[in-house]
């Protein structure tokens, strides 16, 4: 296994390796590794996986020129759709019901999108830059070693730990201040924006979040007529946005732009290690909340009650396998397939009604749904039904009463 765990590491296999592949956010950790790389006589490309997180592609270039590397970017928002997010909207993927999971659903897409673009361009190193205070660490290496990669690869600040400041302050002196001022570390994607380290780092004393966010934000230009929504699924996909049809990307984009508005989506909770240290996290996610709590709802409406519970059983192991980094494990891929199959069921829609931090349901419609819609008129069929039951019941025993 050539898994590299440190800069004295990074600094050895760069004299063995031609190209080398680290993946790319433009953030500290990622250009500060760019740094260690630059006396480096390998090739480096630096790998942008996008799935959906906002970038700024000149300031990304002006980094990558200032180092003499190569930027490449992939765009993979079809792919963390489609095998990260929906399959989350399925399980219910709340960590531990506290906060919507988000770098669980996206680091093996950034990690299967490394090793395609490793294995194309020829590279035989790809190195990343989680710590050990952050769990992309094992979901990274872990995704990387599922795959088959047999070059390098790993994060130089496993074992080798810089403070955020030392890192802002090399940048500086060679010339790159942006980096200045950057309080917290943060990854976002088109599910979720969070937020740790830095001024976050303690829990009995962390800064006020709010100005970190850019979704969940009170903005009453965003409100909607009447401030209400209605979100509509077709055998467990999301595929209507107020009676018409449109693509789950366009519709997360939208929910977290206009239910954002309404300041709902955000989250403070704890997130646990390797070897169950607890760090603190701030998140966002209003399409999350939205659509999950509409999925819900239609689930417990449709499906009986004893398979409701099963499925939260096969929920939390779906999503507690992403959390621990083995995605496509055995158990994942057994869970998920009770899920979808029961996913197969739910169609309908549900209609919301919004105020600040809040989206209450106001109108659950369910195909072959299992609620009651006039609990009087149902008393009185039940009553009667169950009343002849009982009739014929005691008739029954009277008469063998008699024959003995």
């Amino acid at each position: 296994m050539k898994k590299l765990r440190s800069i004295e590491d990074l600094l050895l296999m760069s004299t063995q390796c031609k190209h080398i592949l680290t993946l790319f956010s433009g953030g500290l950790d990622s250009a500060y590794l760019l740094s260690l790389l630059s006396e480096s006589k390998a090739k480096v490309t630096a790998l942008v996986v996008d799935v959906g997180e906002t970038y700024d592609r000149q300031r990304l270039q002006i980094v990558c020129d200032h180092f003499d590397v190569e930027l490449a970017i992939v765009d993979a928002k079809q792919d963390f759709i489609e095998y990260g997010v929906l399959p989350a909207i399925q399980s219910q993927a709340y960590y531990l019901g506290d906060y919507p999971v988000s770098s669980s659903l996206s680091r093996p897409i950034i990690a299967q999108h490394a090793v395609n673009t490793a294995k194309k361009l020829g590279c035989d190193a790809i190195v990343h830059t989680a710590t050990q205070s952050q769990n992309s660490l094992r979901r990274l290496n872990g995704a990387i070693e599922t795959l088959g990669f047999d070059g390098y690869y790993g994060s130089p600040y496993e074992y080798s730990a810089i403070s955020r400041e030392e890192k802002t302050d090399h940048l500086a002196e060679q010339g790159l201040m942006h980096f200045k001022g950057r309080e917290v570390s943060s990854d976002s994607n088109l599910w979720c924006r969070e937020f740790e380290s830095g001024v976050m780092d303690n829990p009995e004393d962390f800064a006020d979040p709010n100005s970190h966010f850019s979704w969940a934000v009170w903005e009453p230009e965003h409100h909607l007529e009447n401030h209400t929504i209605k979100i509509g699924f077709h055998k467990g996909h999301p595929v209507e946005l107020n009676g018409r049809a449109i693509q789950l990307s366009q519709l997360i984009s939208y929910l977290n732009r206009h239910i954002g508005g309404y300041e709902i989506g955000r989250y403070v909770g704890f997130d646990h290690l390797e070897e169950d240290e607890k760090v603190l996290e701030i998140r966002e996610a209003p399409a999350a909340t939205l659509l999950m709590s509409a999925f819900k709802l239609l689930s417990v409406a449709t499906l009986p009650t004893d398979i409701l519970r099963a499925k939260r059983v096969h929920d939390d192991a779906w999503t507690m396998e992403a959390v621990e980094g083995r995605w496509n494990s055995l158990a994942q891929q057994m869970s998920y397939q009770y899920i979808s199959t029961l996913s197969e069921s739910i169609t309908g829609d549900v209609t919301f009604t919004l105020t600040r931090g809040a989206a209450l349901p106001s109108a659950i419609y369910a195909e072959n749904a299992r609620y009651l819609k006039n609990r009087d008129e149902w008393e009185k069929l039940v009553t009667k039904e169950r009343s002849l039951r009982t009739v014929k019941a005691r008739a029954g025993f009277d008469l063998d009463s008699n024959v003995a």
